[in-house]
């Protein structure tokens, strides 16, 4: 039995012995396994471990803002993600408590990779809570991509930690939390805590209250399951989970706990898009201008040259044209507007940006209902009646070849016949209300000519001395209508430039008291075509009157007659001074306005008349800044020396004198404004274009309001003309900025003009 016995200890032994060095070979070979796993991931050989320069600059992709000179956001440019990076400093306390208190309480006494976290949430089977750091879900967030199966979920995990513990080696604790926040997507166009907090509580990450930093938080569990907007009882839950998570770590009290999970989801939402919000043409226009390439004259028509010579002057001359081709990064390639988080501060004050938006949108629907007035039942509409139906037809069918559903189709291969039964096919479409969209059946011909009768504007405003670009409208509705009419467009500015040729008469010695007979005149132009305009002043005819009269009633005779004093080429060389670029044809008809100009070339001439002479080019942009904070280019205007301060003194005298008694009179007595201002209406052929361009010591604005093709128009002078189309905006507005004292327009500031000038001093 002892041999036995012995035997069986000395067998129960040699089991023991093998069981243990098969355990612990078993267990050594794991830890060798894992060991050469972390190796080769850390050569890697095993997945994608991003090298040390991508580690110590991720290639985050921040979109770009553009701010207003009072600081508020206009909007931002990006392609796919709406981030923007905001530094530690800039967060609430109550976002970091809530990250650290939810989703890694051990924050900062791990190195990447939290063992003990991790230990549970294998044993517990992850019902106790994941074992995942914040670290690692950055790394997963930069670096992982989503794995197709569980295997490759597996591979990432300690891919993860290793890329988890690099990122704890380079940056701070408070500099991966930013990281973080920066980086997670809250759903609808919020990427990044800067962006959520601006669309689901239109506040700033600093101004984040508690409760809502915990409704933000609890998303980051699964932002499609806590999404506030479809499952507010889920987002309201998990929110509360969030609030005890810092009540049970002691970032709050269990008061404060109570009270807060007591509060409804309060969401001030608004979305992103860059169709909505202030300055959606302004924006729209300085994309353009920052992502212009070089002009090329082989990518412009022949009937184009004169936009090719534009656009390159603009290339070689202006800084902001192109800017993003021109500059470029450390690494040597140019700056990308959607995604290298640039900061471009603008001159548009967001104030006066609302303001003109409102003036242009109340005056707008009035007008629009008295066009609708006009053109019920006639079988025109919206065209003028001079149209015939042929005339019609070709306009409409030009239209159709503009569209997107007609270029679409033609793709398609269909024929013109094909086609254009398909635009006279009635299918169900939302159009375009100033009440709201209408939900109705048409054809697409027929939605084309309904949003013909809606009129287009353009508005500009800017300082008179420094240029800088206050307020610019380029539409009614952007969605909708989203041609400029500020920069873009071009039309016949009518007698708005009148005064660019009594400024060539005062500047070659003529005074506003000079007088001449008020009678027909004709002229003959350089090809032996006599011209002889009409005028609709038929008061004071064949008496004598002065220049002064003539500009204040805009007098087409007395403009003729200053005409005739001088060559259309002294016209032509006067109006480029101004800074008119468009095309001038040197024809003795030039002074009463047949010329196209755009908005913002005629708010940029005059300005010479408040600034003595000196014209100020407008200025957009003051200064832009990278994803840092450093400074990539500052912005000044330039200026021209155009005419001598008396010039500027006898204009100004002048064009007070048609607010105060002439054309633009109704500014004072409709719109009850009292400060000192000059301005000049206009009216095109056939009203087709009012005008109306006003300046204060300090303010020069203007406007311009027509229909989207010359041929729709008011039927009556009366409705058409630029006093009653164009100027009551400017007058809406001006209401409006006097209104607000923060922005420091005074209706008691007072032209520059010194004591010793004498309108009178020329004939006396």
């Amino acid at each position: 039995m002892k041999t036995e016995n012995g035997k069986v200890k000395t067998e129960n032994g040699k089991f023991k012995k093998k069981f243990a060095i098969w355990f612990w070979s078993i267990i050594g070979a794991g830890i060798a396994a894992i060991v050469l796993v972390f190796w080769m991931i850390t050569k890697g050989w095993l997945g994608y471990l991003p090298p040390l320069d991508e580690l110590q600059n991720p290639k985050n992709k921040f979109a770009t803002e553009v701010i207003s000179s009072d600081m508020q956001l206009l909007g931002r440019y990006y392609r796919n993600e709406n981030r923007v990076s905001v530094n530690y400093t800039d967060i609430s306390p109550n976002m970091i408590n809530a990250l650290i208190a939810t989703e890694d309480v051990r924050y900062y006494d791990h190195t990447g990779v939290d063992v003990k976290s991790l230990l549970r949430a294998v044993m517990k089977l992850g019902k106790a809570g994941g074992g995942s750091t914040i670290t690692q879900q950055l790394a997963k967030q930069l670096w992982s991509p989503r794995a197709n199966n569980i295997f490759e979920r597996a591979l990432q995990k300690p891919i993860e930690w290793v890329i988890a513990t690099k990122l704890e080696r380079l940056y701070s604790k408070e500099e991966i939390l930013t990281m973080y926040l920066n980086q997670f997507d809250f759903l609808y166009n919020a990427v990044g805590i800067k962006s959520a907090a601006q669309v689901y509580f239109s506040t700033t990450p600093a101004e984040l209250k508690l409760e809502e930093a915990a409704m933000l938080v609890g998303m980051c569990k699964n932002p499609a399951l806590y999404n506030p907007r479809r499952r507010p009882e889920n987002a309201l839950n998990r929110r509360n989970t969030v609030l005890s998570q810092m009540q049970k770590y002691d970032y709050i009290t269990e008061q404060m706990c109570d009270s807060l999970q007591a509060l409804p989801i309060e969401l001030k939402y608004q979305s992103v898009d860059h169709k909505q919000g202030l300055a959606p043409y302004f924006r729209e226009y300085l994309r353009q201008v920052l992502t212009a390439k070089e002009p090329k004259k082989s990518n412009y028509s022949e009937w184009n040259m004169l936009q090719y010579d534009i656009d390159r002057r603009q290339w070689e001359e202006n800084p902001l044209y192109g800017f993003c081709q021109k500059n470029h990064k450390p690494d040597g390639t140019p700056y990308d507007l959607y995604q290298d988080g640039l900061r471009i501060y603008t001159t548009i004050d967001s104030r006066m940006q609302q303001y003109a938006e409102e003036a242009v949108s109340e005056h707008m629907q009035e007008l629009q209902k008295s066009f609708f007035r006009e053109k019920r039942r006639k079988s025109y509409a919206p065209f003028s009646q001079d149209l015939t139906p042929e005339d019609i037809d070709a306009i409409m069918n030009r239209s159709m070849r503009q569209t997107d559903r007609y270029r679409a189709l033609k793709k398609q291969g269909l024929s013109e016949t094909e086609i254009k039964k398909s635009f006279n096919t009635p299918v169900a479409m939302r159009v375009f209300s100033y009440n709201g969209l209408i939900d109705t059946t048409m054809t697409p011909m027929d939605s084309i000519k309904w949003n013909k009768h809606f009129l287009r504007c353009g508005f500009m405003s800017m300082d008179a001395h420094s240029g800088a670009v206050k307020a610019y409208v380029g539409g009614t509705n952007f969605t909708h209508f989203q041609y400029d009419m500020v920069t873009s467009g071009r039309r016949q500015v009518g007698s708005t430039i009148k005064p660019y040729l009594f400024t060539l008469a005062m500047d070659e010695g003529m005074w506003p008291c000079d007088s001449t007979v008020n009678d027909s005149i004709t002229l003959v132009d350089g090809n032996g075509v006599a011209w002889t305009p009409r005028d609709d002043h038929h008061a004071n005819q064949g008496e004598m009157v002065t220049l002064n009269w003539g500009l204040e009633k805009s007098s087409n005779w007395i403009t003729a007659y200053l005409m005739s004093l001088f060559t259309p080429e002294q016209l032509v060389r006067m109006m480029r001074s101004f800074g008119i670029e468009g095309q001038l044809d040197p024809v003795v008809s030039l002074c009463l306005g047949p010329c196209e100009v755009s908005v913002k070339e005629m708010v940029d001439a005059y300005t010479t008349f408040p600034n003595k002479g000196i014209r100020v080019e407008p200025l957009y942009v003051t200064r832009i800044e990278d994803n840092n904070g450093n400074i990539l280019a500052t912005f000044t205007p330039k200026t021209y020396e155009i005419i001598s301060e008396t010039t500027s003194y006898k204009m100004i005298y002048m064009l007070r004198n048609v607010m105060d008694h002439g054309t633009g009179v109704r500014a004072r007595f409709r719109y009850g404004l009292k400060a000192p201002m000059g301005g000049k209406t206009g009216t095109s052929q056939n009203h087709s274009d009012g005008w109306f361009v006003g300046f204060t010591p300090s303010l020069v604005s203007g406007v311009w309001v027509g229909g989207e093709d010359r041929s729709i128009h008011f039927d009556n002078m009366a409705a058409g003309q630029g006093a009653n189309m164009a100027l009551p905006i400017w007058s809406i507005y001006m209401q409006k900025v006097y209104a607000d004292e923060q922005l420091g327009y005074s209706v008691e500031e007072q032209f520059d003009v010194p004591d010793w000038f004498d309108a009178e001093a020329g004939c006396k």
